[in-house]
C-alpha cells in the first residue's frame, strides 16, 4: 500500500463484509439461512480470549466449522475467531449475526444445535442464552446483558467483534485512519492534539501523554525509540492482555503514532513471556502490517519508516517499571536506577525513549482519526475518557468492564460486576494491585479517577480491581501483597529489599497471634518510611495495602493483637471452630471433614477434634444451620 488514497480505497471495499456486525444490525429478527443464495447471510462469532480458549473454545469452532461444511453452509455462513467480550464468566461467547444473539457457557457439543436451530430453522437456542440472576429472564443481546449496559467501549470497541489475525477487518472498521491523519499534520500538530486531548497513562502513574511525548519530541538527538509497556503484572489483572489479544492493530497504530509525532523510527513492544496468545497475535498482526506497508520503510507512501520489534519479558513485576523495563530490553538485568535523567532525555541505549502501556497506545489512533472533543466528550475535567478494569474476587461477574472515568466505585462492582455471589457483603476493594490501596464500602460512592482516588490513598493503578467480601481478613490482605511486593523486589535499594522484608515479618506475627501494640506502631513507621526512600515505584508504592489497611480496618489489627482472633475467620493461628447447640445433626460437616476431625450420632449435636482440626473452615462453609462459629 503506497499512499493513503490506497488505504481509503481498501476501507471503502471492506466496510461491507462488516455491515452485519454494526449496532443498527443487532435487533433484527432471527432468520433461517436460505442455502440457495451463495453470499454471506450469517456470521458466527466465537470468542478466542485466553479466557475462552481455557474453556475449550477452540474445539467449539472445530465443531462449528464441521457442522458448516456437513450441511453445505460454507458460502452463506461465516464463521470468525474473536478477542475477549470481558464477559469471561460466561464463556466460551458465541454471538450470530446480523441480529446479535448473544450465547453463553457454549460447548462443542452445541454445534449442531446452533447450525440446526439458530441457522437453518431462524430459531433461538434458549438454553444457550445469558439469564438474567434477578429478573430470571432469557436476554437475546449482549447490549440488553446488565454487565454492558453502564460500559463505554472505546478502546474494547473491537474486542469481540473482529478477527485479530485479520487486518482487513481492522481496516474496515476505520483501522489505520488515525495513522493516515497524522501523517497529514507536523509533528508538533499531533503532539498540540494529544496535549487538548488530557489523555492521561493509563500504567498507573496519570501522566500527561501529550507531555510525555513532547518531551521526547525536544530532546536531541537524531536517534529516538518508542516503547509499549505491556508487562502486566498486577495480581488478578488482565486488560493490556485482552486489548493485545482482540486488537492488536490498534497498539500498533497507536505507537506509529507516536513515533511519528517524537520523531522515532524504532519501538519495541515488552511483554511477559506468560501471555502466549497475545504475543501470537502481535506477531501475526506486524507481519501483516509490514506486509500492507502499514509499517516499515515510508509508510503510506511517506518520509516516516518505523519499525516494531517484540521483546519477551521474564516475569518480573519491577520491570513494569520503565528504567528496569529497558535495562531488560537491553539484556540487563531488570533493576531501576535513580531519575534524573528520564528516559525522555536518556532512555534505550542512551537514546531519547517515550513510554506508555498498552492502553494508552490503544486510545490514541482515535483520538487523532476523531479528535480532542470527542475524546473530552467522556470522564471528567481532569480524567477524560474510559478506563479499563478487571474485576475478580469475590464479585459475580468477573471479567474487563470499560467505564467513563468518573464513574463511582458503586456503579462498577454492583451494577457491572453483579454484587457480591452468594448473599455476602461487601468488605472492600483493592483498586490498584499492590501499590494500590483497599478501600471500605464507605468510599464506594468515590469517583474513580486519578485525583478523587489519589486523594482517599489510593491509587488508579493499571486497573485491577479485587473485590472482598466479609469472610476476608484485611490483615491477612495486606500480608498477602506485601509477600507478593518482598518476593518481586529486584533488591537493589534497602528501602525496599529489607522494609518489605520487615513488614511482611511484623505482619505475619500479627496474624499468627504474636503481634503486640509496638508491632503495629512499628509497622506504621517502616511502611511510611520506605514509602518516602524507595528508590522506584514498586518499593515506594509497596506500603500502600498495609498503610490503607491500617487506615480503614484498624479494628482488625486491633483484635488480631488484643484479642487474639480473627473477626473474619481467615487467620488459620487464630481459628477455633466449635460447633453450637444450634447443631441439627444432619452430619453434613462430618461427611466433608478432610480431617476426619469431626465426629456425632444423626440428630445429635455434633464435635469437633482440636487435635484433628486442621482449621480449613470447610465445616463453617459447609453448615446450613450456621451451627458452627470460631470462637
Amino acid at each position: 500500500m503506497k499512499s493513503i488514497a490506497e488505504l481509503n480505497t481498501l476501507h471503502d471495499s471492506l466496510q461491507a463484509q462488516m455491515k452485519p456486525r454494526k449496532k443498527g444490525a443487532e435487533k433484527c429478527p432471527v432468520q433461517a439461512v436460505d442455502i440457495n443464495k451463495h453470499d454471506v447471510q450469517k456470521q458466527i462469532l466465537v470468542c478466542g480470549g485466553t479466557a475462552c480458549v481455557a474453556s475449550n473454545s477452540q474445539n467449539l469452532q472445530k465443531r462449528i466449522r464441521q457442522e458448516i461444511e456437513a450441511h453445505g453452509l460454507t458460502e452463506t455462513v461465516q464463521l470468525i475467531q474473536t478477542g475477549c467480550h470481558g464477559f469471561c464468566e460466561n464463556g466460551p461467547i458465541v454471538t450470530i449475526y446480523p441480529e446479535g444473539t448473544f450465547y453463553v457457557h457454549v460447548k462443542a457439543a452445541d454445534a449442531k444445535t446452533i447450525i440446526e436451530q439458530h441457522v437453518l430453522q431462524g430459531t433461538v437456542v434458549e438454553d444457550l442464552l445469558y439469564r438474567d440472576p434477578v429478573s430470571k429472564q432469557h436476554i437475546l443481546t449482549n447490549d440488553e446483558v446488565p454487565f454492558y449496559k453502564k460500559q463505554v467501549r472505546r478502546v474494547l470497541a473491537r474486542c469481540g467483534v473482529i478477527d485479530p489475525e485479520n487486518i482487513n477487518e481492522y481496516i474496515a472498521t476505520e483501522g489505520y485512519q488515525g495513522l493516515a491523519k497524522a501523517l497529514t499534520l507536523s509533528q508538533q500538530e499531533v503532539i498540540d492534539e494529544m496535549k487538548k486531548s488530557g489523555l492521561r497513562g493509563r500504567g498507573g502513574a496519570g501522566f500527561p501523554t501529550g507531555k510525555k511525548w513532547q518531551f521526547c519530541h525536544d530532546a536531541a538527538g537524531n536517534k529516538k525509540y518508542i516503547i509499549c509497556n505491556a508487562d502486566e503484572g498486577d495480581p488478578g489483572a488482565f486488560m493490556d492482555r485482552s486489548v493485545l489479544e482482540g486488537d492488536p492493530h490498534s497498539v500498533l497504530e497507536g505507537m506509529s503514532i507516536g513515533g511519528y509525532a517524537i520523531g522515532a523510527d524504532e519501538a519495541y513492544i515488552y511483554c511477559r513471556a506468560e501471555y502466549p496468545l497475545a504475543i501470537h497475535r502481535l506477531e501475526v498482526a506486524i507481519a501483516q502490517a509490514e506486509e500492507m506497508g502499514l509499517l516499515g520503510d515510508h509508510i503510506l507512501g511517506s518520509d516516516f519508516s518505523f519499525k516494531i520489534h517484540i521483546k519477551k519479558g521474564a516475569g518480573a513485576f519491577v520491570c513494569g517499571e520503565e528504567t528496569a523495563l529497558i535495562a531488560s530490553i537491553e539484556g540487563r538485568r531488570g533493576m531501576p536506577h535513580p531519575r534524573p535523567p528520564f528516559p525522555a532525555n536518556c532512555g534505550l541505549w542512551g537514546k531519547p525513549t517515550n513510554n506508555n502501556n498498552v492502553e494508552t497506545w490503544a486510545n490514541v489512533a482515535s483520538i487523532i482519526r476523531k479528535g480532542s472533543d470527542w475524546f473530552n466528550s467522556i470522564g471528567t475535567e481532569k480524567s477524560p475518557g474510559t478506563k479499563v478494569f478487571a474485576l475478580t474476587g469475590k464479585i459475580n461477574n468477573t471479567g474487563l468492564a470499560e467505564v467513563p472515568m468518573g464513574i463511582s466505585m458503586r456503579e462498577i462492582i454492583f451494577d457491572i460486576g453483579g454484587g457480591i455471589p452468594n448473599g455476602k457483603k461487601f468488605k472492600a476493594v483493592q483498586i490498584g494491585g499492590p501499590s494500590g490501596g483497599c478501600l471500605p464500602d464507605k468510599m464506594l460512592d468515590t469517583p474513580v479517577d486519578f485525583d478523587s482516588l489519589s486523594s482517599i490513598g489510593a491509587m488508579m493503578g493499571s486497573g485491577g480491581l479485587v473485590v472482598m467480601d466479609e469472610m476476608t481478613c484485611m490483615v491477612d490482605v495486606a500480608k498477602f501483597f506485601v509477600t507478593f511486593t518482598q518476593s518481586e523486589s529486584c533488591g537493589k535499594c534497602v528501602p525496599c529489599r529489607e522494609g518489605t522484608m520487615r513488614m511482611l515479618e511484623i505482619l505475619t506475627r500479627i496474624t499468627q497471634g504474636l503481634g503486640s501494640r509496638a508491632d503495629y506502631d512499628l509497622l506504621q513507621d517502616l511502611a511510611l518510611s520506605i514509602k518516602a526512600s524507595a528508590l522506584c515505584g514498586l518499593g515506594q508504592t509497596a506500603p500502600n495495602p498495609v498503610l490503607s489497611t491500617m487506615k480503614y480496618f484498624a479494628d482488625e489489627y486491633k483484635a488480631h493483637i488484643e484479642e487474639k482472633r480473627c473477626p473474619a475467620g481467615a487467620c488459620a493461628d487464630l481459628l477455633n471452630y466449635v460447633i453450637t447447640e444450634d447443631c441439627k445433626g444432619c452430619g453434613l460437616c462430618e461427611r466433608n471433614c478432610p480431617a476426619n476431625a469431626i465426629t456425632g450420632e444423626v440428630k445429635e449435636q455434633h464435635v469437633i477434634n482440636t487435635a484433628l482440626c486442621i482449621k480449613c473452615g470447610t465445616c463453617f462453609e459447609k453448615c446450613p444451620f450456621h451451627a458452627i462459629v470460631n470462637e
